[in-house]
């Protein structure tokens, strides 16, 4: 199915220009404005976030694919589940209370499940792919492909605490589409760096006006 989306979306990959001695495609121009949109949009808590979110990142599967990080490129499938979801929570979701969802701060429990399942999905995938792909980057693509399907789902459940998992897996990103020669995606997760230091100051001060009001 991915080998068909890739040759379907071959004309996308060609080179748009060339920076820094790599070719930027179509593809890659397309996905990056459709993902600043999106994070803007995540900031200002509008639902449209998600749409955006599906499209930029069955954008960026291909474009992973296309350079064999194929944790990246699956992650982007995950992404596209979770959007769907987190765009019926936005709309629709309810907290522990039975009300609507509003930006909140996790309790420690939470936090500690969240960061122990990270933790331990982290070698996991690794593992299977060093095992089970061509990857040459196993455990630096799988870091940042698990930590995001925690901030995915923090995000969808409005939690403050997906900014700074946000920012920890942008800053690694930044590194491992350098090292990959993807530069316009470098500087996309540069940019979401910024953003979500932005994003988690917009939050907390949400999140403690939902806690004075509660």
């Amino acid at each position: 199915m991915l080998q068909d989306l890739l040759d379907a979306a071959r004309p996308l990959l060609a080179p748009a220009f060339t920076w820094w001695g790599s070719a930027v495609t179509w593809l890659e121009i397309v996905a990056f404005v459709l993902a600043i949109a999106m994070v803007l949009l995540n900031m200002r808590v509008n639902p449209w976030a998600w749409p955006l979110a599906i499209a930029s990142s069955l954008l960026y599967a291909l474009l992973f694919a296309d350079a064999k990080l194929y944790g990246e490129a699956g992650l982007q499938f995950v992404f596209i589940a979770v959007a769907g979801w987190g765009w019926w929570q936005w709309l629709r979701g309810r907290d522990a209370g039975g009300g609507p969802l509003v930006v909140r701060w996790m309790g420690a429990r939470l936090r500690w499940t969240a960061a122990a399942a990270t933790l331990a999905a982290w070698p996991a995938l690794a593992l299977w792919l060093d095992h089970a792909t061509d990857s040459d980057v196993p455990w630096f693509d799988a870091l940042p492909t698990v930590a995001s399907v925690t901030g995915q789902i923090l995000l969808g459940r409005k939690f403050v605490e997906n900014w700074p998992v946000w920012l920890g897996v942008n800053l690694v990103s930044v590194a491992l589409f350098a090292h990959k020669g993807l530069w316009l995606t470098a500087l996309l997760y540069a940019l979401f760096a910024v953003l979500s230091v932005a994003g988690w100051r917009v939050w907390a001060r949400r999140g403690r006006q939902a806690g004075a009001a509660a």
